[in-house]
């Protein structure tokens, strides 16, 4: 005959609560009623930012933003009042504060207990940091798959009347020897090829392509742009200096549309230098990255249009889309690991700054186009 111990199998079931609660993913914090922390878990140390030691015996508003403090404190009192629950028993939101006055989205479930007269609350805590940034994610995408099913059909509808007006004002311009009639249709034409540029860069920023991802030679298509450039500045007095290494830059990416991005920055640089001065295209490579910056000598973005200047349609320029930034950003970020950075200040000049994962190659002999890319990885 077996008796059971029935000490023994209290202690064994509370050891095992205590490591269920101790290694759970979820926050898992119980309060007193007088508000001081007497369970505070592994987890709740990471998504509070605070080690148990510093909370445990004292008021859980340590952690709390001071309206989030206040409303606790007076649900835990009209609880231990009226014995009538309103959050207990649900799932709720608050923002919380991590010990160094970081705040950000929680989810919380409340139950409550008594033991030996006295009445404990116990919250389960999520972060919802991530699952917010998420929410916007799919918010954002279904804002843009929207704004490009409008942006194709607005397009479609204006594109063909736009080809017209541009080819009958070049005709016009060819037999037209009046210098009043000739400046107004020449002011016609170019404003239609800036309205086509307009529709071409909707489209691309709404309705994006997927990316065709090659190994592509940055160094070489950074000399590519360079050439390109390089008289128009002459003309406009701006010196376009090319600061390369001497080795190939190769990183993984759609070779167009890395081009359109570069040549977008270096024309944004050199129209923002009305006086002349100096562009400066640089690329320095580490083992792990490659980064490319553009400098100009310009008057530089104010703190107030910095805040503004990745927004579709704001821009500084007399005959600007407005979309360039936003679409050079973007294509930036959809390749993976890369980032789109401007660095600005009053008087100060203007530096856009990409860095891209480096990659490793092999290059046939005699050759420049490399054959086959690996990314190259940290040893974890």
């Amino acid at each position: 005959m077996n008796d059971a111990d029935p000490d023994r199998d209290q202690n064994q079931e509370l050891v095992i609560l205590r490591g269920a609660i101790e290694n759970t993913n979820e926050g898992f914090v119980t309060i007193d009623g007088q508000h001081r922390v007497v369970i505070f878990n592994r987890a709740a140390e990471k998504i509070l930012g605070i080690a148990r030691e510093e909370i445990l015996g004292r008021d859980l508003g340590l952690v709390l933003t001071p309206d989030c403090r206040e409303g606790h404190r007076a649900a835990v009192t009209r609880y231990l009042k009226t014995r009538k629950p309103r959050l207990i028993g649900h799932q709720s939101e608050f923002l919380a504060q991590r010990k160094n006055g970081e705040t950000f989205p929680l989810s919380i479930s409340f139950s409550v207990s008594t033991i030996g007269g006295k009445t404990f609350f116990t919250g389960i805590i999520r972060d919802l940091t991530e699952t917010k940034a998420l929410q916007a994610q799919v918010m954002e995408s279904e804002r843009l798959a929207a704004l490009g099913q409008l942006a194709a059909e607005v397009s479609h509808e204006i594109k063909n009347p736009l080809i017209m007006i541009g080819g009958f004002a070049r005709q016009l311009l060819r037999s037209v020897q009046e210098p009043r009639n000739r400046n107004k249709l020449q002011i016609i034409a170019d404003e239609v090829t800036r309205l086509e540029t307009l529709i071409g860069e909707l489209r691309d920023l709404y309705r994006p392509k997927p990316l065709e991802l090659v190994a592509v030679d940055m160094r070489a298509l950074l000399k590519e742009v360079h050439a390109l450039v390089r008289d128009d500045g002459r003309d406009r007095k701006v010196e376009a200096i090319l600061d390369l290494p001497a080795e190939p830059l190769i990183v993984q990416g759609d070779r167009d549309k890395l081009k359109q991005v570069i040549l977008n920055l270096v024309r944004n640089g050199i129209e923002a230098m009305d006086h002349g001065g100096k562009l400066t295209i640089r690329a320095h490579c580490t083992p792990d990255q490659l980064e490319i910056t553009v400098t100009d000598e310009g008057p530089g973005i104010s703190e107030v249009d910095r805040e503004k200047i990745f927004a579709p349609f704001f821009t500084t320029k007399k005959h600007g889309t407005g979309l360039g930034l936003s679409l050079s950003k973007r294509i930036i970020e959809e390749h993976e690991g890369c980032s789109f950075t401007l660095t600005s200040g009053r008087d100060k000049g203007t530096v856009a700054r990409i860095t891209m994962p480096a990659a490793v190659c092999e290059l046939p002999s005699g050759g420049n186009s490399p054959t086959a890319i690996t990314r190259k990885r940290r040893k974890q």
